[in-house]
Parts: structure tokens; C-alpha cells; sequence
């Protein structure tokens, strides 16, 4: 039996899926499913729509354990450049939902999209934040602790100015912070003892470690990223941790400009690196995290100074980085990194781009141009 909810996300809980329309956030689809216990990658924005996130990858605090979002995908909804309107599946117009598992909005307007389910419902959550001094300590235990962490643990590093929340003492309030944050989503009696290395590795400057249902975690930093504000982000992807990257994260992550910039170090090796390289149209799969450094602010007058920091900063990862970067991550400007980005993807979805959508009609995006 299906239940509705009335953001239009339809839930099967005994088939274990849902189906919801292309506007529904995952805020809203955390919502319906985990009424049943039940979700699948979403982020870690509640905000973000269901769509963007997943027709680029989709990277969350679940993708260790159960893949990236479209992963999850199982069918979508689209119509195409022509009036058209498709189904997408294993089963029916193959080569489309092989394109739209990572290619983007390239190919045609998605309206529904039905995803895997999987248990999850009361998840052991941490945010700890330490004082930038301890930086250095943090991220080479999180390097080292993530070798061997279950795919249940699944945790981000990163740099921010210490944001206004109750459990991070005021004197913190706007000065550079790292970051440890993430959930145990095991037994939950083993939670307290996952967590536990990462409060004893350096002094801890505030922290919030407990049980919570899992879509609080997922909406955890919504307050902070109001709508219409100034943004700028760049990404590569990392085979691995090591000092050089960690040495340039010290340097810029201790200058982040503003409360609402992000610089984050997301892991996708686990249940994404068990689906092949050529299974879907998102090609990185042998990497091991995902870095972002997401600038947003508010005034327009900080634009220039703000765009430089993000551009010394992605410079200086470039030379730890592995080829390409998360497309979900990209800005206006990153056009010239499309055939790096999807790799030895590109040629077969540029042939697909020219099938659904041979006068190239969806190029505001990462654009994939008619072969």
C-alpha cells in the first residue's frame, strides 16, 4: 500500500521505494519516508531538491553504506527536448536512465523520479568542532580512522567559521573551526564508542553527540543557507588524503570568509566503488573523497575578494588532486572541465545528448554538447 504525503512523495513501505515529483526537497522526502524508518542518500542539505542532487551523483552521509542517489534511482519521469514524455528505467528507454544516473539535467526535464529505500531511522549523529590550532591533528585522524571504519560510519572533515549554535560556547561564534560531523547508522548501542576517538584526539571546543532521527541531521545546517545569497564553489576529487591536500586545507580552510561557507571533505569509496565505472553515466568511482569549497555570503561587494579565495584555494589542492571533479559541485565557469569531469563516460553521453536532445535545448548546466 502507498502513503502520500502531502509534498507529493508516494511511499511503498513494504516494496521499500518511494516516488516523488522533481520539486520536492530532501527535506521533504526525509520527511515522508522516515515516518516508515526508511531512506535513502540525500545530501546534507535539507533544502536541496531531489533532482539536482540526484541526476548529478548525489553525495550524503549514506552514500558509504548505500551508494550515491542515483544509485538508488530506480526510474524517472522526463520529458525530453521533443514534447515527449518518457519513462526511464533498467527496463525501458536503458540508454536514458544510464544518462540521467550522473549526467545531469542534460536530457530532458525530469518530473518524478522513484527511489530504493533502505532502513534508517534513528541514526548516532556528532558535530564536533574544534579550534583551527588542532586542525592538522583532526584531519590526519579522520584520514587515518575512515581506512578502516565500517561503511555505517559516515562522517565528513571540514573548515568553517564557528557558526551561532547553542552548543559551541559564543567566544567561537565567527572564528575558523574544524569540523567533524557525520552518524553511525550500525547498532546503536555502539554509537557512543564510534564517536569517542574523535573527542579524545584534540581539545574540543564544542560539540552535539547523541541519537537523532536521521532527517535532523540532514536539515542540520539549513538555518545558516537562507535563500538568494552570493555563491562560488569549486571541487576536484582525491585518491587520497595526504599532507600536501591537508597542508593546503590548513592554509585556506583557517581564511573561510564567511559563517555560511563550507569546505568539506566528503568520503565516497564503500558501496559507491562497488558499482562500476561504466554502470552509470558518474564515472568516479576509484576515488576516495570528494572535497568541496562551497563560498556563499551575503554582501555583493565581497564578490571579487571572495572568488580569488576560492580560486587559491581549489589552485592550491589541484596538485593532490585526482582528474575531474563532482559536477554537482561545479560553477559557470568550470565548462571547460566537462570531458575531464565524466572521462571515459563523455563520448557515449554525448551520443545520447545528441538522441534526446540533438539541438543541445538543456545547456544551462554542465552542459554535454551534441556529438
Amino acid at each position: 500500500m502507498d502513503f502520500v504525503n502531502r509534498t507529493g512523495v508516494r511511499v511503498d513501505p513494504e516494496a521499500r521505494t518511494a516516488r516523488a515529483e522533481a520539486g520536492t526537497t530532501w527535506a521533504d522526502f526525509n520527511h515522508a519516508t522516515h515516518a516508515f524508518g526508511l531512506a535513502t542518500t540525500g545530501g546534507i542539505v535539507g533544502s536541496t531538491g531531489i533532482a539536482g542532487l540526484t541526476l548529478g551523483g548525489g553525495i550524503g552521509y549514506l552514500s558509504r553504506k548505500y551508494g550515491l542517489s542515483c544509485d538508488n534511482l530506480i526510474s524517472a519521469d522526463v520529458v525530453t527536448a521533443d514534447g515527449k514524455f518518457l519513462t526511464a528505467s533498467e527496463t525501458q528507454n536503458e540508454d536514458l536512465f544510464w544518462a540521467l544516473r550522473g549526467g545531469g539535467g542534460n536530457f530532458g526535464v525530469v518530473t518524478s523520479l522513484e527511489f530504493k529505500l533502505h532502513p534508517v531511522d534513528m541514526v548516532h549523529v556528532a558535530i564536533i568542532i574544534y579550534g583551527m590550532e588542532h586542525a592538522d591533528t583532526v584531519a590526519k585522524f579522520y584520514r587515518d580512522y575512515m581506512d578502516t571504519a565500517p561503511e555505517e560510519f559516515g562522517a565528513f572533515v571540514g573548515f568553517h567559521q564557528g557558526p551561532p549554535v547553542p552548543f559551541l560556547p559564543e567566544e567561537w561564534h565567527g572564528k575558523p573551526v574544524c569540523v567533524v560531523i557525520g552518524m553511525w547508522t550500525g547498532d546503536p548501542s555502539e554509537g557512543p564508542a564510534r564517536w569517542q576517538p574523535f573527542l579524545d584526539v584534540a581539545p574540543v571546543a564544542g560539540s552535539l553527540v547523541g541519537p537523532l532521527p536521521y532527517p535532523a541531521l540532514n536539515s542540520a545546517f539549513d538555518p545558516l543557507l537562507p535563500k538568494g545569497m552570493q555563491a562560488y564553489w569549486k571541487a576536484d576529487f582525491l585518491s587520497e588524503l595526504n599532507d600536501g591536500a591537508i597542508a593546503a586545507h590548513l592554509e585556506y580552510g583557517s581564511k573561510v570568509p564567511s559563517v555560511q561557507t563550507s569546505v568539506h571533505v566528503y568520503p565516497i569509496d564503500g558501496a559507491v566503488q562497488r558499482v562500476g565505472q561504466t554502470d552509470t553515466a558518474f564515472v568516479n568511482r576509484g576515488v576516495k573523497f570528494s572535497p568541496v569549497i562551497a563560498c556563499m555570503w551575503n554582501d555583493p561587494a565581497d564578490n571579487e575578494a571572495n572568488i580569488d579565495w576560492v580560486r587559491s584555494y581549489a589552485a592550491a589542492l589541484r596538485p593532490h588532486s585526482s582528474p575531474g571533479g563532482y559536477i554537482g559541485f561545479m560553477d559557470g565557469d568550470d565548462q571547460g572541465r566537462i570531458s575531464e569531469n565524466y572521462g571515459v563516460n563523455y563520448g557515449r553521453l554525448q551520443t545520447i545528448k545528441s538522441k534526446y536532445d540533438p539541438g543541445n535545448l538543456f545547456h544551462v548546466n554542465q552542459n554535454i554538447k551534441p556529438a
